[in-house]
């Protein structure tokens, strides 16, 4: 069958043969007249122009009102036969673009791929669940040949492939930058000038960095406008808001950050996380930031992992396992 012939006798015949019987068997035919239609490609208003053709054929008085009311519905499948098509269309485009959309939300992972570390002395645990397919937070964990533990913690603002981009480039900067160059102050400073000179001024990105000092036993921090971490002391039990300031990356030019650093007692704890954990939405309110802190210190004496696994997991259960934004955590916790 040829998409602008539909056999009228074959209808015809189906037509009268269930008119004057009711015989199913002419239902049945007609169902698979449709099937064979539509694998043709034969639009619904062809269908419907076979149909009167074949009735007028059958009965050549028809009264006016059916044959009028027949036309009317010809000329709403004609209709509707244009909107599906533009529908198809629409879906054939979205597919590709959600095909387009897996492909770059694997690339991410690959490019963005980070190995937690083993360090003597501190247990680690981390997680970034993306609110969609493209995760607009990211992490990176860098060791240096003298021991310490540089810890990068960067939410884009904007989303998408171009942030998948703008991570992968401040993760192979941050990969190349020399040994010397690790302090955090140091770190931000330069990635500020590599995103202001190639990211789109739309696009800004927060980012944290610190960096850990088993001999030292130091924790030192440096942030450009990231959601603040917190320290837990383990003595007093109570936790404490890590202060660093700074403008987000990409802001200026000559954008300079201050660097703190903190002495990590055993038992104590560094907090990090992104935006998607401290404005959890229970409801039409966020959550409270010491209700954020009370779940944290719940699981603070599980190991590090079990402890972030646990946390995201109330949240995302609070949440109705519907996350509104990329949700990033990081628990560095100091052990023996």
């Amino acid at each position: 069958m040829k998409k602008e012939k539909l056999d009228l006798e074959d209808y015809r015949k189906l037509l009268k043969q269930y008119l004057l019987t009711h015989d199913e068997t002419a239902l049945y035919q007609a169902e698979q007249l449709s099937k064979l239609s539509v694998q043709h490609n034969v639009s619904p208003e062809e269908i419907i122009h076979v149909h009167i053709e074949a009735l007028k054929e059958l009965y050549p008085n028809l009264q006016k009102e059916v044959s009028d009311s027949l036309n009317f519905l010809l000329e709403a499948m004609i209709s509707y036969g244009l909107a599906l098509q533009e529908y198809q269309s629409l879906r054939e485009k979205q597919s590709a673009l959600e095909s387009e959309i897996s492909v770059a939300a694997n690339m991410q992972k690959t490019l963005l791929q980070t190995k937690k570390p083993t360090i003597k002395g501190l247990d680690i645990g981390a997680v970034s669940v993306p609110a969609n397919q493209m995760n607009g937070d990211y992490y990176h964990f860098i060791e240096g040949a003298d021991g310490t533990l540089g810890i990068a913690l960067a939410d884009v603002i904007g989303k998408g492939v171009p942030a998948a981009l703008a991570m992968s480039m401040i993760k192979y900067s941050m990969d190349s930058f020399p040994e010397q160059l690790r302090q955090p102050a140091q770190i931000l400073e330069s990635l500020n000038r590599v995103v202001e000179r190639n990211v789109d001024t739309s696009m800004f990105i927060t980012m944290f960095y610190g960096l850990y000092n088993p001999v030292s036993q130091t924790f030192g921090f440096s942030s450009a406008g990231h959601e603040p971490g917190f320290f837990y002391f383990h003595e007093t039990e109570s936790f404490s808001e890590i202060t660093a300031r700074g403008l987000v990356l990409g802001a200026t030019s000559d954008a300079r950050y201050n660097e703190e650093i903190m002495t990590i007692a055993e038992g104590d704890a560094i907090i990090l996380l992104t935006d998607g954990v401290t404005e959890c939405h229970l409801g039409d309110r966020f959550i409270e930031r010491d209700e954020v802190l009370e779940v944290i210190k719940h699981y603070l004496h599980l190991p590090a992992q079990e402890a972030v696994e646990k946390v995201y997991k109330h949240f995302e259960r609070l949440q109705d396992f519907h996350l509104r934004d990329d949700f990033t955590l990081i628990i560095l916790k100091k052990e023996n």
